[in-house]
């Protein structure tokens, strides 16, 4: 929606703001990007540029702009009436004898006009406030979904302390970019034009300073956001690295203290931090050579002296000098107010840079949300199949294979032969670059993916837990299970005992990524969470690694029991899992060397013969 005000002040907020920024930032390509996930609800927004992305959200609370600005204006048009109220009550004192009730009406003029501006004042500061929360609300909730719905090649590439640094410091800019930045902005474009307006009232001729302030003001503001905005850039960026390497330091504690590596790890944290305070230095120096400043000086002198040659004229009243000075002081606050309200609006425009490129990352993944969403049966079969990450050499080429379901698949092989990889490619975690992933003989991409991946389980060797209950991380990926269901599901994994250990059961609270509970109860619970789905395909990648022995053999039945009528993918180098299995896949280098069952491959397969004899000596 469009907003249309008949003022000179807009004019003079959106010129400024538009000369600036329209013009000088790139033009994105107006075009949706896909995503694993969307939510079509949300408000859809246009990212051809920052600014008009800005726009876009501010159009949906047009209604408070409007209550903003007309407090704007209505404070400035107030702020002018005390300097020309002045020089009346001047006029009256020198009047012969003094006009004492006009005096007495003025001040409670004064009074009342300054009540009431003080009324308008907080509607402009209420608006603006009001829009920035809002708007850093929507923006968070934009960024939260756009993340969820990046492919992992994303994720893998995009390092999480600066994506943390874009999804709170940067948004938090673009509030700040609001209130006090747009809104002092606002309130001083109005400002601006009051001498304007009310000067003729006095002499024609004294429009002549004010015009000249307004054109130098506007071209030295020009020059100062062009020196500035680079810098801000810069100083977003410093804080994204510095906000990276405190993540990752974190993250790596225990290897940091393993290694003994705290000094140089303190380090590298100061020479981050050196930068960002080096850039914010920088517009410190910007900042302090601001031009208005000076030139507000010479505009007070300058009207002063030209008042006062009209008064020696007889052209105008000491009592009109006294106003018309009053009226040019008002340049004082959009002059001291822009140095740093535009410093503000510079750091949210470069913090909307940062989120937007973020949010239009191309991702190779869509959603699909036409495609095929049927029951799945559990067939797999992968036909002249190559893969590569980014930048990298192929990790998996020309693989064929085909799996019934119900089947069990064992996939064995070292370290780096993309077993791992294989079965990511099942669910669409990554889309193959050649041949085709087929699953009950529709290829994985015209699936639609929710449908794909509701009926698909994968238990990584590195189990992610989240820092909530026991029920809740067994009941993640299951809507609305009953205790019964969620106690069944960790009975079958063999958690059930260990849960009940712990004095608050299922509603203990595990730390962050589970690091209260041992490799092997995280197993189990990832196992527990498996179970509750019931999918059709199920993807064990080691998961079973980090079990005692004692353990073992129970956790061994009851994957046995849960592959019972559904297709099972397992990456092991346990002897008793590799030998139930209806196929075996012996990986080298990225391709299938052989397969078969555990007793045609022993025969037929030297390479297999090596792998499982280094397993079972080990």
């Amino acid at each position: 929606m469009k907003i249309h005000v008949n003022s000179n002040a807009q004019s003079t907020l959106c010129g400024i703001l538009i000369m600036f920024y329209w013009h000088s930032l790139p033009t994105q390509a107006a075009c949706m990007t896909v995503a694993e996930f969307s939510i079509s609800e949300l408000p859809k927004t246009d990212r051809r540029t920052p600014f008009r992305w800005i726009v876009s959200h501010i159009s949906r609370h047009w209604w408070i702009v409007v209550l903003a600005f007309i407090g704007a204006l209505g404070n400035a048009v107030l702020a002018a009436a005390v300097p020309v109220y002045t020089g009346l009550a001047f006029d009256a004192v020198l009047a012969d004898p003094p006009d004492i009730d006009w005096l007495v009406t003025i001040a409670w003029l004064i009074a009342g006009s300054q009540i009431l501006r003080g009324t308008l004042q907080l509607l402009r500061n209420f608006g603006a406030e009001l829009v920035g929360q809002r708007i850093e609300r929507d923006i968070r909730e934009e960024l939260y979904v756009s993340l969820l719905g990046k492919s992992m090649t994303f994720h893998n590439l995009q390092p999480v302390g600066d994506t943390m640094a874009r999804a709170t410091n940067d948004v938090r800019e673009i509030n700040l970019m609001f209130n006090p930045g747009l809104n002092l902005v606002l309130g001083s474009a109005n400002f601006l034009i009051m001498p304007l307006i009310f000067a003729p009232r006095y002499h024609p001729a004294l429009v002549l300073v004010p015009a000249l302030y307004i054109v130098a003001y506007v071209l030295a503001l020009w020059q100062y956001l062009h020196e500035l905005s680079p810098i801000t850039d810069s100083v977003r960026r410093s804080f994204g690295r510095l906000n990276t390497h405190l993540s990752e330091a974190i993250d790596g504690i225990e290897v940091v203290k393993g290694a003994a590596q705290e000094e140089s790890e303190v380090y590298r944290f100061t020479q981050n931090a050196s930068e960002y305070r080096d850039t914010y230095v920088h517009q410190g120096d910007v900042e302090a050579r601001f031009l208005p400043l000076l030139l507000l000086g010479l505009a007070e002198a300058g009207a002063f002296l030209h008042a006062l040659f009209l008064n020696q004229q007889g052209l105008i009243g000491i009592g009109e000098v006294v106003a018309y000075v009053g009226l040019i002081q008002l340049f004082g606050f959009p002059t001291f107010a822009s140095l740093f309200a535009y410093s503000q609006v510079s750091l949210g425009m470069a913090g909307a840079r940062r989120i937007l490129e973020l949010l239009e990352r191309k991702t190779d993944l869509d959603r699909n949300p036409g495609g095929h969403a049927g029951e799945m049966h559990g067939e797999i079969e992968f036909e002249a199949v190559s893969f590569s990450y980014p930048d990298a050499d192929l990790s998996l080429e020309g693989i064929d294979f085909h799996v019934q379901p119900g089947q069990t698949v064992a996939l064995v092989g070292q370290t780096g032969t993309g077993k791992t990889t294989l079965a990511k490619l099942i669910n669409r975690i990554y889309d193959v670059n050649s041949g085709k992933v087929l699953i009950d003989g529709i290829d994985v991409r015209d699936w639609d993916l929710d449908a794909l991946r509701r009926q698909i389980s994968i238990i990584e060797q590195d189990i992610f837990l989240f820092s909530r209950s026991l029920r809740e991380n067994i009941a993640f990926g299951c809507p609305d299970p009953t205790d019964e269901e969620i106690e069944a599901a960790a009975k079958a994994a063999q958690a059930h005992e260990f849960i009940r250990s712990f004095k608050d059961g299922y509603d203990t609270v595990v730390g962050e990524r589970g690091v209260t509970l041992s490799g092997g109860q995280r197993q189990r619970l990832a196992l527990a969470r498996a179970f509750l789905t019931d999918p059709r395909i199920l993807i064990l990648d080691d998961s079973t690694s980090s079990i005692d022995s004692a353990t073992e053999d129970k956790i061994q039945r009851a994957i046995f029991r849960a592959s019972e009528g559904r297709t099972t993918i397992i990456i092991t180098h346990r002897l008793s899992q590799i030998r139930w299995a209806d196929l075996i896949l012996v990986m080298r280098g990225g391709r299938i060397a052989a397969s078969g069952t555990h007793e045609e491959l022993m025969e037929t397969s030297e390479a297999y013969r090596r792998i499982f004899t280094r397993y079972e000596e080990a």
